[in-house]
Formats: C-alpha cells, structure tokens, sequence
C-alpha cells in the first residue's frame, strides 16, 4: 500500500468553503458566522441570563416568570435580546392563555389567523394539535404567513403536551443564509420581489365559494426576495417554498429553481440551532430573521402547542 500523506489535506487550503465536484455542495469552516459568534457570547444583560446554544441564533433565557406582567425595562430588554439572538428559549413557564396573550401583546397587536382554528377562550392563540388523526404538515422550512401583506414580525409558540422523543422545532438564521451567498447572486436577486399566496398551503382545504371569498380578503402579495430588517437594519433572505409561489417577472421553472436554491441556504445545520421540547418551554422567534422546522418524527404521539404571533410592518429593501 502506497501512502503520500504527510500532512492534512485541508492544510493547503486557506479557511473557507469548497464546493464538492459535481455537486451543488460546499464543504469547509463557514468563516462568515465567526464574527456574529463571537459578540453574541460577549453580550451581557440586566433582567436575566441567557446561554447562547446556536452558533449565531438561539438562546435559553432564565430569570423571568413570563407569567407575571413584567415591567417594561424587562420587555424592552427581551424585546432587544430577540433582536440578538433571533430565537429565545424560555423552559418550565407554565402560562394560562390568558398569560400567554398578555406576554406576547407587549410586543404589539396580535393577529388572528383565518385558517388554522384557536381551540382555546383566545382568538389570538393558534392551537396545533397533533395526534394519530391529526398529522403535522409544518416539517419544511418558512417563515409565518408570509401571503400577508404585513406578516408577523415574531411568535411566541407554549408546549403544552409534547412527546419524549421527536417533535423538535429546528430555527435557521436567514441573516447567515444571506451572507453566505456569492456576490454574484446577491446583485442577481436584490431587486427581486417573490409572489406568496396563501392557497398554496390552505387552499385544498377550501371549496370555491370560500376560495374566492378568502382571496378577496387576501390577495396575493409580493415581498423582497431580499429584506432589510425594520429594527436591525440588516439583510436577510424571505422566501420560503410554502408560501412563495414565484418570482415576479420569471417564468414558473426559473422562478422555482431559484426560490429552491436560496432556500437551501437553510438546510445547513451551521445556520441552525434546534429546540427540544419540554412541557411549558416557551419559544419567541423573529419571524423575518429567521425560518422554522417542526420536525414530524413523533407520529402516532400526542403534540399540543399554541401560538400567538405578533403583527409586523410589512416587508421592504
């Protein structure tokens, strides 16, 4: 047996990604999250504690009863430690709706959601309830009610029966999503507005004359393929293959190939933190700086969660 290796392979190669012959992959150290890392452990704050579990995205906040109402030097901290780590996650808060509603509120107004029933004393909560007879259809990667013209700007998700094993919710930092693509494509996609519309994921649930009445009430709507972030400032991707049907001014396969391919920017894990689920975790996610999974490995299990999501302004460059 003949061996030439008298060093790693990778020592010729200065720290970046590679693509892999062939194939619309790339491996390598992803050097871009190194920065954002690096001040997100550096941050510090007065109302409580949190542990960064993502490597740009997630952390587990302690030190707040979300059921009480808080003051609003504490809102305004969590408000600004959303912003930072996109996902926060809160265990062992055992919330009443009426508690969850009130905590979310602090945020701003609350949607009502057409198509997914609330199941509870509160319009406001999305109640998803899983079971044998129930499947879970939200295992691919979006962000919420992007066929809104003004879709939520965050979300605030209660566990309330889990299964032990299965039904994590994975989160993907669209900011890194966006910083990884070559300059190249950002200049091909910045002027881009991407088509979303609802009946894509509830229209087969609809007949005609509830279509129709539903489509007056909410049109198809177009958003930036590329966002700037109304508090940040900062440039993330927001398209999704639940809601984005096409690209404005494509035809339908170049439009999907390229919405596919931005997409992708999510499946990998170094974008990525995931939440298991406990009985009362709490998770609030920025629903433009990030997309969501619900992993659907529990079935025939039991899965209850409600939601509460936040209106925001509606999308712009």
């Amino acid at each position: 047996m003949t061996v030439i290796a008298d060093k790693d392979p990778a020592a010729d190669f200065a720290p970046r990604t590679v693509q892999l012959p062939g194939y619309p992959v790339w491996s390598g150290p992803f050097t871009h999250l190194a920065a954002e890392r690096d001040r997100l452990a550096g941050l510090r704050w007065q109302s409580f504690d949190a542990r960064p579990v993502g490597a740009t995205l997630g952390a587990e906040i302690s030190g707040v009863d979300l059921a009480r109402e808080q003051p609003d030097a504490v809102i305004a901290e969590v408000r600004r430690a959303l912003h930072e780590y996109k996902v926060l996650f809160f265990r062992d808060q055992p919330l009443t709706p009426q508690q969850q509603v009130a905590f979310a509120r602090r945020f701003g107004e609350l949607e009502v959601h057409p198509f997914i029933p609330s199941n509870t004393s509160c319009p406001e909560l999305v109640r998803f309830e899983k079971s044998a007879q129930v499947s879970g259809f939200e295992n691919a990667w979006h962000h919420d009610v992007t066929w809104r013209k003004q879709p939520s700007m965050g979300a605030v998700l209660h566990a309330i029966s889990v299964p032990a094993i299965g039904g994590d919710t994975l989160f993907a930092d669209m900011y890194a999503a966006y910083d990884v693509l070559d300059a190249e494509t950002r200049a091909r996609i910045e002027t881009l507005d991407a088509v979303h519309d609802f009946t894509r994921a509830f229209g087969h649930a609809l007949n005609d004359e509830q279509r129709e009445k539903m489509r007056a009430e909410h049109p198809a709507v177009r958003h930036p393929v590329v966002c700037t972030h109304a508090v940040t400032g900062r440039k993330h991707l927001y398209v999704n293959r639940v809601f984005a049907d096409h690209i404005h001014g494509l035809d339908l396969d170049e439009s999907r190939a390229l919405i596919d391919r931005l997409c992708r920017t999510a499946d990998a894990p170094e974008h990525q933190v995931r939440l298991h689920w406990e009985p009362h975790t709490v998770a609030f996610w920025d629903n433009r700086a990030v997309q969501h999974y619900a992993a659907s490995d529990y079935w025939p299990q039991v899965r209850i969660m409600e939601r509460a999501s936040i209106i925001g302004p509606r999308p712009s460059r």
